[in-house]
């Protein structure tokens, strides 16, 4: 066997990555870890982690408008968004060290530095070449912005989370969940916030009752949506901030965020010089087992533009040392993954969509539930929830749960379980609920909604 500086080299200190050196440490590995910008990577840093805390911080607003409902006396409120900004930043802090804390408990070799790789076994960096049995490639993704006149004038969410001020006129380009999320914090925040996407409806990829009544949810907290809508170019005006539209409306805004997608973090890695294949977005190519086209490559997380989710990283990365570096081959199954998009109301989804099943699956059986919470009800919030099942009719296995309203990620994670072990119907409705909960909706539907060329005829 060839004698390599290390066992491991990976090249990204993100969740996926920092998950994948840690658990090879631990199995007594040799392991280098490289990173050009700071350990703890998108999610920690510049992602979930610090938008969910603005998200809480702008929810605060929801909570003391629905606090009088309840017998409270609330006196002046004020917000200040660079105190908010300040402690998001301390607590990123916080866990950049516990990150980093982790990966030296388990000897792990932490390099401040970009790498790029020269060969199946080596990688350069930092002036030096380390030899490597294994090269793990973990780097994420990052937004990307179209190419039009004034789009240096627009940022990211990467700025989003650390602006100065807080902007009075937003503009948000792009219906995603990372669109839907900021959209939720600065209107909560009180920013006037305009949605702008090219399509019909925000939430491309999503059950499509979620992205109606999502879009109602947020146009009745008064964001504007103006869907088939393609801005050409940007302009700094006395106003503001210009978009200007194909079809030739103008919006002056304060700030403009685009939130149209990501691109992998492969240009600068040397991989396709090596032999690693990419797609034409620059994801890395590989197979159940994350390994490329190299059979000493493997890569895992956004890189691969698979699933692109913190969790689905790590597991992923771990694998990958599983079978590497503990004779435990495993592969990650990323069929039933929840997801939650962290909106005003939150969504949570787990399985296949309506339309999904109903391509895969032909005749579905679908239960749907709209109501007002209970929360609401003192508080006068006119906010509702939104509940879907979606059955197999021929096994009465549930394909999917779908849910828009308060708590959703909390909800659905408990039911995914379920759904990765098969549960029917009939299971669902023999599981007695708690009560008085919104969750308990999900075992006491009954009436299936009719089919919609029953729906149609009506």
């Amino acid at each position: 066997m060839a004698d390599y500086d290390v066992d491991l080299f990976t090249i990204g200190a993100g969740s996926g990555g920092v998950a994948a050196s840690r658990r090879a440490g631990s199995y007594g590995a040799k392991v280098a870890i490289a990173e050009s910008v700071r350990v703890g990577g998108t999610c920690v840093l510049r992602g979930c982690v610090p938008k969910k805390l603005l998200v809480y911080g702008a929810e605060f607003a929801d909570a003391f408008e629905d606090a009088a409902g309840y017998g409270w006396s609330l006196g002046e409120r004020r917000f200040d968004w660079p105190r908010l900004i300040a402690a998001k930043d301390k607590e990123l802090d916080r866990l950049n060290g516990i990150y980093i804390n982790m990966l030296n408990a388990s000897k792990v070799q932490i390099i401040d530095a970009h790498a790029r790789v020269v060969d199946p076994h080596t990688v350069e960096v930092a002036g030096r070449r380390v030899t490597a049995a294994n090269i793990l490639v973990a780097t994420g993704g990052r937004p990307e912005l179209p190419k039009i006149p004034g789009i240096e004038h627009a940022i990211t969410s990467n700025e989003a989370l650390d602006l100065r001020e807080l902007p009075k006129r937003i503009l948000i380009v792009g219906g995603g969940y990372i669109a839907v999320e900021f959209a939720g914090i600065f209107r909560l925040l009180g920013v006037d916030v305009t949605i702008m996407i090219r399509g019909d409806r925000i939430l491309r990829g999503f059950d499509e009752d979620i992205r109606t009544v999502l879009s109602e949810e947020l146009q009745s907290r008064g964001i504007a949506i103006h869907p088939r809508t393609e801005i050409t170019r940007i302009d700094r005006t006395p106003e503001g901030l210009m978009a200007c539209t194909k079809a030739g409306t103008k919006l002056a805004v304060d700030e403009i965020l685009y939130a149209t997608g990501r691109r992998p973090n492969t240009e600068t890695l040397g991989l396709a010089e090596v032999g690693v294949q990419l797609n034409k977005a620059g994801a890395v190519a590989v197979d159940e087992g994350s390994r490329t086209t190299v059979p000493s490559i493997y890569a895992v997380g956004d890189v691969t533009d698979r699933l692109n989710l913190t969790p689905v990283a790590i597991a992923e990365g771990r694998a990958v040392v599983e079978t590497l570096f503990n004779d435990n081959p495993m592969t990650v199954d990323h069929r039933n993954v929840a997801s939650a998009v962290f909106s005003q109301p939150t969504v949570g989804t787990v399985g296949l969509t309506e339309e999904a099943a109903r391509q895969t699956h032909g005749m579905i059986d679908i239960y749907r539930a709209r109501f007002r919470p209970m929360k609401n009800t003192l508080s006068g919030r006119s906010e509702r929830t939104m509940m879907k099942l979606v059955v197999d009719r021929k096994t009465d296995r549930v394909l999917g749960c779908h849910m828009v309203g308060r708590d959703a990620a909390e909800i659905i994670q408990g039911i995914a379980i379920a759904i990765t072990c098969g549960a029917t119907k009939k299971q669902f409705d023999r599981t007695i609920g708690i009560h008085p909960t919104a969750a308990e909706e999900f075992v006491t539907m009954r009436d299936k909604v009719p089919e919609p060329d029953a729906q149609a005829a009506e």
